[in-house]
């Protein structure tokens, strides 16, 4: 599974330094310099973690990081040259994962960003909730310790879902986070996918939430 990055840094020569180290680590990397096309980059594909700077030109990075919660969980590892305390508190009352001021080791950076993934589930070998274990590297799945056979997107879904920590999904963001954004389908295709799941798992664990999705109970 390719683990994939945005970094949004209006900073050309930050930016590609980011995303060299981070080629180099192994991780896809997308870059933006902006906050408004960050947050249609973020609706269009599904991210492992955002480097997100503060200080960007139009929609700041805490306006962009309270419209990233509006949507899921991904780990959100704050750069800012701003050092006081009062911009770390606001950062971290928008639910930031971590905060790095700058200048900054490059290396640190990337162990901090492997640690975020780290804690989210995407480097582990096991992700799980409750009874239900997925092995991302292997997109395998076993429930109370027996194997489910999932397809693709199937795994997908139950690994975003996962990710989520109990907040409720739409329709139309689950589309986008395992379709893509431009994906000729309607959320009928969600419905069929769901039914399948809750017929494969021993329990069903996929709530619906009427008028606004599905999460894990």
């Amino acid at each position: 599974m390719d683990i994939q990055i945005l970094v949004v840094e209006d900073n050309e020569h930050i930016r590609d330094m980011i995303k060299n180290y981070l080629n180099q680590a192994g991780y896809a990397v997308d870059t933006s310099a902006d906050g408004a096309r960050a947050l249609e980059m973020f609706y269009d594909k599904t991210y492992h973690l955002v480097i997100l700077d503060i200080m960007l030109p139009g929609l700041g990075g805490h306006e962009l990081l309270r419209e990233f919660r509006k949507l899921n969980s991904t780990p959100v590892l704050m750069i800012t040259a701003l050092t006081d305390d009062e911009s770390q508190i606001k950062a971290f009352a928008n639910e930031a994962d971590d905060y790095v001021t700058k200048p900054f080791n490059i290396q640190l950076l990337v162990m901090r960003s492997e640690a975020l993934l780290r804690r989210s589930g995407v480097l582990s070998k096991e992700v799980r909730h409750d009874k239900l274990a997925l092995f991302p590297e292997a997109l395998r799945a076993e429930y109370d310790g027996a194997p489910i056979t999932l397809t693709r997107k199937e795994f997908e879904i139950l690994m975003l879902l996962v990710q989520s920590k109990g907040r409720t999904l739409s329709p139309a963001m689950i589309l986008s986070r395992v379709w893509g954004y431009d994906f000729d389908c309607d959320e009928g295709t969600v419905w069929t996918h769901m039914k399948n799941l809750r017929q494969k798992l021993p329990e069903n664990i996929i709530k619906t939430v009427r008028g606004a999705g599905y999460c894990l109970e």
